[in-house]
């Protein structure tokens, strides 16, 4: 007998232990956690209609050492405070008159257009809400357009792109269809295409209540996942949170190229299903055996190459991308990247074989003069710390014309393997062997202790209510491809001559530091600017 109440006792304390360790230690952590951090729940709706946004919202700044912030530091740092020179009233890419004229017919046209939709709908005995519009000329999107100019997307005084930042995050979504690719492809779908259109990656327009605009791209895959190594580049996954990374990435270089990024929460019922005028976006939601809403995009029901996203029941994780102007009143043209890559199983492109490919492509315009070869190997940079190898096109503003700035959009396809640095997309700059200066000079600051790109990346993407947006492995992954990037420069440098690698692309000028150009030709053919 007392044998067996030997044993009892013992099967209930391994039992009392194994519950403490595995449940009972868990959510303490968890507790201590929110008690400093604050709630990151995402939540249950159980309403239909989402009313606001969830989690914390978009946060200006914050601090992470006793020292003080290290990104607010590395913005006051002269790198990041070049003054530029005055612009030219064609160095702006819109005037504020044309643009408020452009932007008060489109609202005139969308008034009259849900008047249309409600009256249809009321005659056929369905309610639809109304979704009022407010046009605001101080809008903080409207001030993102008119802030565009021949440099770069937004300067680095303008503070009005954090209130877009937390306007994408909070404001009432008032339309939503699919985008003008997955419009194109009508829902046609051929299997047999190695390479699938971009339409085939679901994501959706979202109108917002001050008329402003952005992508959504919903969550695909789990922070902690790598892509699978069998994956070709053209068939990854595109991941929300890699939108949101690129943005921080580009402003913490100074690039300034991505337009703004932020996370949110989207109620999928109330957000889109009540609020599309779209027959195809309707017809494509329904409900998960798991009571989830879900929807998927046209050419998915016909191919099955992708799956449906659902949201938890309701609400759905994603990543909101601010549009830029209209084509009709900001146009740009895509060019094809001179060192994309083989979009077939088996095939190789020149440069993949040919190591004085860059020669040849300097001899042709427009990377024969100007900036643009320069902008491509700042791009190369850029793709290379985030891992993304499908940049097979850029694309600019027509209105700067050569010496305009490549705009870096579409980066999904970004921080897929932090175990992983793929080195064939340096081929650009290992093949030309220029750089910027101030690129360099940036990345060489980013990589000093009191600067650590890993570190600045960290208390930017905390800002984000999506937080955290990268693994720490991403973040050290970003610490380790800089310094292959340096390595390579300085591989150049040993081989050419500072004086042929490093190109100017500022100047000093009476004590103040201003933006100039520097025609290098006359120092040999890896000198051009």
């Amino acid at each position: 007998m007392r044998r067996d109440r030997f044993v009892l006792a013992i099967t209930l304390t391994t039992v009392l232990a194994a519950d403490v360790y595995f449940v009972l230690l868990p959510r303490l952590r968890n507790w201590y956690h929110l008690s400093r951090n604050g709630c990151t729940c995402r939540g249950v709706n159980d309403s239909v209609r989402y009313e606001g946004p969830v989690g914390q919202q978009w946060t200006p700044s914050t601090n992470f050492t006793e020292q003080g912030s290290k990104l607010e530091k590395l913005f006051e740092h002269p790198l990041y405070n070049i003054r530029l020179p005055e612009l030219a009233p064609d160095e702006r890419l819109l005037e504020e008159e044309e643009l408020m004229g452009y932007y008060r017919r489109k609202v005139s046209r969308w008034e009259r257009q849900q008047k249309l939709y409600i009256e249809a709908a009321a005659a056929s005995n369905i309610s639809v809400p109304e979704q009022p519009v407010t046009f605001n000329p101080g809008a903080s999107w409207l001030k993102f357009h008119l802030g565009i100019t021949r440099y770069a997307l937004y300067s680095r005084e303008d503070h009005s792109i954090d209130t877009l930042l937390q306007d994408m995050q909070s404001a009432p979504v008032i339309g939503a269809d699919y985008t003008q690719d997955e419009k194109a492809l009508k829902g046609s779908c051929d299997c047999t295409q190695v390479v699938k259109p971009s339409g085939h990656h679901l994501k959706l327009a979202l109108k917002l209540q001050d008329f402003g605009k952005a992508m959504f791209k919903p969550m695909r895959q789990e922070r902690h996942e790598e892509t699978p190594e069998d994956f070709f580049y053209f068939v990854d996954f595109q991941r929300h949170n890699a939108e949101i990374a690129s943005f921080h990435l580009d402003r913490v270089l100074d690039f300034r190229r991505v337009p703004p990024v932020v996370g949110r929460f989207v109620n999928v019922t109330g957000d889109i299903l009540y609020t599309t005028h779209s027959d195809d976006l309707r017809s494509v939601f329904f409900t998960s055996p798991a009571n989830n809403t879900c929807f998927f995009a046209k050419c998915l029901y016909v191919c099955k190459t992708e799956y449906a996203v659902c949201g938890h029941p309701d609400l759905l994780e994603g990543s909101m991308s601010a549009y830029l102007p209209g084509l009709s009143i900001a146009p740009r043209i895509s060019i094809p990247n001179p060192w994309i890559r083989s979009y077939t199983f088996t095939g190789r492109e020149e440069w993949e074989v040919n190591p004085s490919y860059c020669d040849t492509i300097k001899r042709l315009y427009p990377y024969s003069s100007g900036n643009r070869l320069l902008n491509i190997i700042d791009m190369t940079i850029f793709d290379f710390l985030t891992g993304n190898m499908d940049r097979h096109h850029y694309e600019i503003f027509t209105k700067f014309g050569d010496d305009g700035f490549l705009l870096h959009l579409d980066n999904a396809r970004g921080f897929g393997r932090h175990s992983h640095d793929e080195m064939s997309i340096l081929a650009p700059l290992t093949q030309c062997c220029i750089i910027k200066r101030s690129t360099l000079l940036r990345l060489r600051l980013l990589s000093r202790p009191e600067f650590r790109l890993s570190d600045v990346m960290r208390e930017s993407l905390a800002r984000d209510s999506l937080r955290p947006i990268l693994t720490e492995l991403h973040l050290q992954a970003l610490d380790r491809r800089l310094e292959r990037v340096l390595k390579a420069v300085g591989r150049c440098v040993k081989k050419l001559g500072e004086a042929r690698v490093v190109v100017t692309d500022f100047v000093a000028s009476d004590g103040a530091s201003e933006r100039g150009h520097k025609d290098q030709r006359g120092e040999g053919e890896d000198g051009e600017s």
